[in-house]
């Protein structure tokens, strides 16, 4: 019997309708120490979602849940609606890592022809070096290639599988920052073309540009899963920058709602909770506010307001 346009359509939604990636009460334990504690949350399928935390929040054990590089403790994880070990969804699956084993003797056509030879449904080498930006270097031997050259060749091993799915650790580490932006860019036309991309990275300020999603991992726990405006919006600080023609001395700022408080002979730079208060008393001072920015709280500021509070709570 041979399926109607209707029923293939019905089909093809279902299946797109199936998370990338699903944790469902994953725990992952290595001994006594508890590395993820119940995490659930699902990604999916066309989303860009940054996974971040601290050091040792169990960010890499999460991914390597994901990437069925060990399993989990307790709880099931799915990767396109299977068992990540299953070769079908790892073929369909791109991983960037921080740094990544390649012979240094091959040329970068070389390398990426040989990864391309690993997928079934494998990018054109023109397209994959044009993508990561490294057409010039194609004949080049690995062992020459720049510290940021290399991060390029390592994004071109993790695309040119034409993965449904992509992980990118770290990606833009030692990258300057127009090639940072540069990179952000494909970024943005992978994920036009429906792609499902899991990053976590220490720039708070990629993952603000990239990321339709956060899902904060702390001590192995979600402590936060929202936009990253939501994330930005449960910090209630403003950021008040400024420059002035006469030096303010520390006594007038200390009996002012002030938090990290950066004063120069001429400029300052404050978070606050009560940004009125602040603005009143400062013009009522006998001195020239110029250049006065006033903006809601980064996601760097969130970040640290989240963890902060949760490491308070745990010290009481």
């Amino acid at each position: 019997m041979i399926a109607s346009p209707t029923d293939t359509a019905k089909a093809m939604e279902a299946v797109s309708q199936i998370p990338a990636i699903e944790l469902q009460n994953a725990s992952k334990s290595f001994g006594v120490v508890q590395a993820l504690q119940q995490v659930s949350f699902a990604i999916p399928q066309g989303q860009v979602v940054a996974l971040l935390g601290p050091n040792g929040a169990g960010k890499t054990t999460a991914i390597s849940l994901m990437l069925g590089l060990r399993r989990p403790s307790h709880g099931q994880v799915r990767l396109l609606g299977h068992d990540p070990r299953d070769r079908r969804v790892r073929s369909r699956c791109g991983i960037m890592l921080q740094e990544s084993g390649v012979p240094l003797n091959l040329t970068v056509s070389e390398t990426i022809t040989l990864f391309r030879s690993y997928y079934p449904h494998s990018l054109p080498l023109t397209q994959v070096l044009e993508m990561a930006s490294l057409k010039k270097k194609a004949a080049a031997s690995v062992g020459t290639l720049s510290g940021g050259q290399r991060q390029r060749l390592y994004f071109a091993l993790a695309i040119c599988g034409d993965p449904d799915v992509l992980f990118l650790d770290e990606p833009t580490a030692g990258l300057d920052v127009e090639a940072r932006h540069r990179f952000w860019e494909q970024i943005r036309a992978f994920v036009q073309q429906g792609k499902t991309i899991l990053l976590t990275t220490h720039y708070l300020e990629e993952a603000d540009a990239l990321a339709e999603r956060i899902v904060l991992i702390d001590h192995g726990q979600v402590r936060a899963d929202a936009s990253p405006a939501a994330l930005k919006a449960l910090v209630t600080n403003n950021r008040v920058t400024f420059n002035m023609s006469e030096p303010l001395q520390p006594e007038f700022f200390a009996q002012l709602p002030v938090q990290q408080l950066e004063l120069g002979e001429h400029h300052v730079s404050l978070l606050t909770p009560k940004l009125e208060t602040v603005l009143r008393a400062l013009f009522t001072q006998p001195v020239e506010i110029t250049n006065l920015t006033i903006t809601g709280a980064s996601l760097e500021e969130a970040f640290f307001h989240l963890t902060k509070d949760q490491s308070e709570q745990e010290g009481a």
